[in-house]
């Protein structure tokens, strides 16, 4: 605890109000004391009230008190990790015949985030419904360690999954958390506590009291994170879950979704797919790129078999020109938008001081020798 402390101490220190208020959040639901999760709350609209029309000086010092005293609390939970999932050889074959889910394996963990990138049609959903026993396996097997009889019944308590498309509710918002919290067994004034900070963790307390017809798709989508997580699934598994958000909330939401598995509190394994390349590799531990049904790449291991460096970038200069700074040893492709430029022998950081040097105007630069987006 006294390391996280210190990060967020960081973040306050640093202007990063907005994560420092999430992360303290997630520090007071960590000690499982419910009058330090009432206060952590009462912080959170302390700095929605007032965050735009600029934050009163006491701010730093609230923030620190409940720091101090999050930070004396003994946690009642330690961190943990533990086998959720395992795929072996798992295949999907339609009785269509129009497409095939070629034999994949996988393990996911307490406090795994594990990516699944890739264009749309090429198996990523299929792979998904297939993990959480939606589909019936053409072959291979899944194994639920921690579940005893992993029947229909038990796997679908265990397990969370979040369609792309959320399924309309009824009534309003916050009615709607309460129900999911106590059909979960939470109620009382923990019921009332958990639902609040699931509103103010996902940033839905503006919209408490509206309905599905009153609210943007991606708050539907937050809103479904937060009925989900109310139950405290050990595995969550979540379709395509940035394809409703503005690109702001999506760092945001994936960043959120990383502190969430790796929780004291409620540890889980995360399992998402997106076409969102970049975003998604800044936060899972494993990214798999499937295509035509196939594991095209996994990060890890293969990573270490790339036999050239590449980068992509944005300029004016025309293709003649970069071959010329280069000296000839890289190889450039241009799509129409950016170059992607490979070099079997400079690195991506003296590439870029090569460019720099000769006075290349750069609009955009991104290392993706080990990212997947080699691959598309």
């Amino acid at each position: 605890m006294h390391k996280r402390i210190a990060e967020i101490q960081s973040y306050l220190q640093h202007n990063d109000h907005s994560l420092a208020v999430r992360r303290i959040l997630d520090a007071s639901l960590d000690t499982a004391d419910l009058s330090l999760l009432k206060e952590a709350i009462a912080f959170s609209r302390l700095y929605r009230q007032y965050k735009d029309a600029g934050l009163p000086p006491a701010f730093i010092e609230s923030a620190n008190s409940l720091l101090n005293r999050i930070d004396q609390v003994a946690e009642r939970f330690t961190e943990r990790t533990a086998p959720l999932v395992t795929a072996s050889q798992i295949s999907k074959t339609y009785s269509s015949g129009n497409f095939s889910l070629q034999p994949i394996s996988l393990q996911v963990n307490t406090g795994d985030v594990l990516g699944i990138v890739g264009e749309n049609g090429n198996g990523k959903t299929t792979l998904l419904r297939c993990m959480a026993a939606q589909l019936a396996l053409t072959s291979g097997e899944l194994q639920f360690a921690q579940l005893e009889n992993p029947d229909h019944y038990e796997i679908k308590h265990h397990l969370a999954f979040i369609p792309q498309r959320i399924p309309r509710w009824f009534g309003l918002l916050k009615d709607n958390l309460h129900f999911s919290a106590a059909i979960s067994g939470v109620k009382g004034e923990e019921n009332e506590v958990m639902v609040d900070f699931m509103l103010e963790r996902l940033d839905l307390t503006p919209y408490a009291h509206l309905t599905w017809n009153q609210i943007s798709s991606g708050y539907r989508t937050r809103f479904e994170i937060a009925r989900i997580l109310l139950q405290k699934p050990k595995l969550l598994i979540l379709d395509e879950p940035l394809a409703n958000l503005d690109i702001n909330a999506q760092q945001s939401i994936l960043t959120d979704l990383r502190f969430m598995a790796k929780s004291v509190h409620n540890p889980m394994g995360i399992l998402l797919s997106s076409q969102q390349l970049h975003e998604v590799e800044k936060i899972a531990d494993t990214v798999l790129l499937i295509k035509k049904g196939s594991c095209l790449f996994r990060t890890g291991e293969q990573e270490k078999t790339a036999t050239a460096f590449v980068i992509e970038l944005e300029t004016t200069v025309k293709r003649d020109q970069l071959l010329n700074v280069l000296a000839a040893e890289g190889e450039v492709q241009f799509n129409g938008g950016f170059y992607t430029v490979s070099s079997a022998t400079l690195p991506a950081q003296e590439m870029l001081a090569k460019l720099v040097t000769a006075g290349i105007p750069i609009s955009y630069f991104r290392d993706i020798t080990h990212s997947t987006k080699r691959f598309i």
